[in-house]
């Protein structure tokens, strides 16, 4: 048989099961082997008599929470040209450090949206096996990208663009379905293409489609017949439409998404993540020398469209996720979405949920994480008050387990 790890004991003053529960309480936990072992509400510990015990009886558990589009390898700043001057293997040094303050947070789980080279597979497996601190990792690798698009290497002379490349664009369906396969073989959990023109790219191109219908249809087709989903990087309203009827599972960002882009997003099954953190970190830098005068240009473009345009996603009922596009902004702020969704139209219960059961389901993972269940990940975080009343609790996460690991 194999060797069963000793039992942990947690003692909840209250608990929320699920998005879809209201707080009730007190409850033991029972965790082992990094799974959910049993959950008792009648059952009475006292922690003073038992050191082993995990003494939360003040505090409320709630399921440990999902962001599905970070990018742990890198911190925020305009300094593009870094990439000619840092070996991707710092990737992996700056995203061990990002893991850890992303955990902290109260994120047991997230979606690598785009890493330098393959860091994110080393961090991948590192928090897998314990070795990092940090939460488990679905990891997409590099993005597919037009040549010369966002996604690609811009900024540099010819050359050097080049050099620098990850060898991810693509042109055309044959060569883009291709490109799918190599990242597959690389070992992608989900493939992220910039479906669009992008904010923080060296370039003044507009914010419209990138890639043609079929070059889309093409990857889309390609990754789901690998069992890969798809993630799109996209603000304009006619690339998000395209996107959609392509096929592309998830919308990320989605700036200036119109009734027509909604329709084809409901009707097609594609979620947004509309990443609000990421417009707020952007205009926070506005005005002091960080990002180039073409950046700078694009940033204020969006930047009132950011305050308003999920509030009409809500309204016209596009399904909506939880992702924040930490990197941008720091990590370790991600629960600060919470708020950002909740001014724009969200409930404090439907805010949790598209951190929870609905960034699950997004992952093809809700029989494994976002609820609190016999036989789930023993993914839990532990916080002052009750976010289904006021999401800005979230914000100070006082203890997190992940995969049945306390993070210190």
């Amino acid at each position: 048989m194999p060797k069963q790890d000793p039992i942990t004991v947690i003692v909840a003053g209250q608990l929320i099961t699920d998005a879809q529960s209201n707080a009730g309480g007190p409850a033991v936990i029972r965790v082992q082997n990094g799974k959910i072992l049993s959950i008792s509400r009648d059952e009475m510990l006292d922690p003073a008599s038992d050191p082993a015990i995990v003494d939360l009886s003040n505090k409320t558990v709630m399921p440990g929470l999902i962001d599905l589009h970070v990018h742990l390898t890198g911190d925020p700043g305009g300094d593009f040209w870094k990439e000619a001057t840092e070996p991707a293997e710092w990737g992996v040094v700056v995203g061990a450090k990002n893991a850890q303050l992303t955990a902290k947070a109260g994120f047991t789980t997230v979606r690598e949206a785009g890493s330098s080279k393959y860091s994110a597979f080393s961090l991948r497996r590192g928090t897998a096996e314990g070795k990092i601190s940090g939460p488990r990792i679905i990891a997409a690798g590099p993005a597919l990208a037009i040549v010369g698009g966002h996604g690609d290497t811009t900024g540099f002379t010819e050359d050097i663009n080049d050099a620098l490349a990850s060898g991810y664009s693509c042109t055309g369906p044959v060569q883009c379905a291709e490109k799918v396969r190599k990242a597959s073989r690389a070992g992608a959990d989900i493939i992220k293409i910039t479906a669009t023109g992008g904010v923080l790219s060296q370039q003044g191109r507009g914010l419209e489609a990138h890639f043609s219908d079929a070059e889309m249809k093409s990857i889309a087709d390609t990754a789901h017949s690998l069992g890969l989903n798809v993630m799109a990087h996209a603000h304009g309203a006619r690339g998000i439409e395209a996107a959609a009827k392509a096929g592309i599972d998830t919308i990320e960002h989605g700036t200036y998404l119109d009734k027509q882009a909604a329709d084809a997003m409901k009707a097609n099954g594609t979620i947004l993540v509309p990443t609000l953190m990421a417009f707020k970190g952007v205009t926070e830098r506005l005005g002091k020398g960080i990002y180039t005068p073409v950046v700078e240009d694009k940033v204020r473009a969006v930047s009132e469209t950011a305050k308003v345009f999920m509030r009409k996603a809500h309204g016209w009922g596009v399904p909506i996720a939880f992702g924040t596009d930490a990197g941008v902004f720091d990590h370790g702020r991600n629960a600060g979405e919470f708020a950002l969704m909740v001014e724009q139209g969200l409930t404090p219960r439907e805010a949790v949920a598209s951190a929870t059961t609905v960034a699950a389901k997004v992952l093809d993972m809700e029989n494994e994480i976002g609820k609190i269940a016999v036989g789930f990940s023993a993914d839990l975080i532990a916080v002052s008050g009750n976010p289904l009343d006021d999401v800005t609790v979230l914000e100070n996460v006082d203890w997190v387990m992940v995969r049945g690991r306390v993070i210190d």
